[in-house]
């Protein structure tokens, strides 16, 4: 497989997906709530310049589990 900048972003949200998936299924364990408790992230941009008006919003939510499984994920795309 040929190492690019899209495959590696691909890689990264995979194992974001995973790791969330994960994170999900560990949550009603209680003795590893430090590993899926969440923090938010939020982007709030917009404007108005009177012919072009755009308003988005982003929002991240990470933990632990996430980010091993973005660790995991650079790890195997550094593997191919």
């Amino acid at each position: 497989m040929k190492k690019n900048t899209v495959t590696l972003i691909l890689f990264i949200l995979l194992g974001l997906l995973a790791g969330s998936i994960v994170s999900q299924l560990l949550d009603p364990v209680e003795e590893v709530a430090f590993l899926t408790k969440s923090a938010d992230i939020s982007w709030h941009p917009k404007a108005d310049l009177q012919i072009l008006k755009y308003d988005l919003y982003f929002q991240v939510k990470l933990n632990l589990i996430s980010l091993l499984g973005l660790i995991c994920a650079i790890w195997i795309y550094r593997k191919l």
